[in-house]
């Protein structure tokens, strides 16, 4: 995978130095590194989490119920009781926006889209899809997975006994010449997708890259292409990246039940207590639905109601999240400047600048991933783990890192990144003192 790095290159790269040089290098980086342990420190940059800076400004969801009948919908509907399996009315239409399709087929639920797609490959399972047997029934299914990915999608296929199938990630997505390779076998019964933003590579799928996932032709009647997109509109820069819709160019082509597609507010609103939808084809929608009336009796409405009256329009939406970019560019800038001043000149790592998302993908020297990450953790900061990103979180390589600056305060991530500069050059250092 080609990652951009820096155009700084004022530093003597590590392969160039003699050993003498290369000695006297880790004895400096040695002692800053113990200096940097003796200070006690309690840094963690191991998770995609909005920091309390960014959940304050969704505050006045608070106040957007306030009692007496002020609980009732723009239909009416007394969102205190049971019913309404599809979320209301209000939500369906303005998740129809992001998601780029009628607003007839959404279903807005809870708070966790990632319990709607453990769901939906829950019913796979035991019921299958368009009419297939369940997967359970034919044995031996795969997932393919673009790496490096999201390690709570590979988690939740391994949960359920798929073999997980590592697809390569290029810088416009996944490589799709792979996957239609893969898919001539009938046991692979889908894909995992982060399409914008993705994570944690920060990667917006090309038009020519969607096009091709929607054309695609599996063996399978039932493969199911899981289309997260937990970023559509989390850009941090001033103008927003196009992501072509999947969903208008699967139905071009017939291939429109062969999409589900998910989203939240979990980085939009709160965390812990927002709202997830999907999105599908009718007859999807109608398996889901089917399936849905024996789970629940319907989803929390009146965390619907706050954020449909806190979110009316797409403006208000977009006006919200310039808000949130206006706190995290500042704390990715920070980790990149020093990532940029401390690393880049000396041709051991490289790393994406992402335009929006979570996460900064950093790619160390070969086998030094597992050590810079314990490191940092000797020095009081924790990362995620080295090979997260990967299935069964085994990096072939050892050599990718997931950054995540959003929960930290800038000051802290200064301290956390100057640590991981410094933690990077050590790894690297051992490595090649022992060559």
């Amino acid at each position: 995978m080609k990652i951009q790095v820096s155009e700084v290159d004022l530093m003597k790269k590590y392969s160039e130095m003699t050993k003498a040089e290369l000695e006297a290098e880790f004895s400096a980086v040695k002692k800053e590194y113990n200096e940097w342990k003796s200070r006690g420190l309690t840094l963690d940059m191991s998770r995609g989490k909005p920091g309390p800076d960014q959940m304050d400004v969704s505050n006045i969801l608070f106040s957007m119920i306030k009692g007496d009948e002020d609980y009732r919908n723009v239909s009416g509907i007394d969102c205190r009781n049971y019913g309404g399996l599809a979320g209301l009315i209000e939500l369906r239409g303005l998740f129809a926006e992001i998601m780029g399709v009628d607003s007839t087929q959404v279903m807005v639920g809870g708070n966790s889209s990632l319990n709607m797609m453990f769901d939906v490959i829950a019913q796979g399972m035991s019921h299958g899809f368009g009419g297939c047997k369940p997967w359970l029934l034919q044995g031996g299914t795969k997932m393919l997975c673009p790496v490096p990915g999201y390690d709570r999608h590979f988690a939740i296929a391994e949960y359920f006994g798929m073999e997980l199938i590592p697809v390569p990630m290029n810088e416009e997505g996944p490589d799709v010449e792979v996957v239609a390779e893969l898919i001539k076998d009938e046991k692979v019964k889908g894909m995992f997708c982060v399409p914008k933003y993705s994570n944690p590579g920060g990667i917006v799928y090309s038009d020519e890259v969607v096009r091709n996932i929607a054309a695609l032709t599996p063996a399978a009647k039932d493969f199911r292409i899981i289309w997260d997109n937990a970023y559509a509109i989390h850009g941090f820069e001033d103008t927003e990246d196009h992501l072509l819709n999947i969903y208008e160019e699967c139905k071009k082509l017939g291939h429109e039940d062969m999409v589900l597609i998910f989203t939240s507010t979990s980085k939009i609103s709160f965390p812990g207590a927002g709202v997830a939808a999907l999105a599908a084809s009718p007859a999807n929608l109608a398996d889901l639905e089917r399936r849905m009336s024996f789970q629940t009796i319907g989803p929390d409405k009146l965390n619907q109601l706050r954020h449909a009256r806190a979110f009316k329009t797409m403006d208000d939406l977009k006006a919200h999240m310039k808000r949130h970019a206006a706190i995290l560019k500042p704390k990715f800038d920070t980790v990149l400047e020093i990532l940029d001043k401390k690393v880049a000149g000396l041709g051991i790592a490289e790393w994406n600048h992402p335009r929006g998302g979570y996460f900064i993908n950093l790619q160390v020297m070969n086998g030094c991933a597992k050590r810079v990450v314990a490191l940092c953790k000797e020095a009081g900061m924790v990362l995620t783990a080295a090979g997260a990103p990967f299935p069964y979180g085994i990096d072939p390589d050892d050599s990718n890192i997931r950054v995540a600056p959003s929960y930290p305060l800038v000051p802290e991530l200064k301290s956390a990144t100057e640590l991981l500069a410094v933690a990077i050059k050590y790894a690297a250092l051992e490595k090649l003192l022992v060559k």
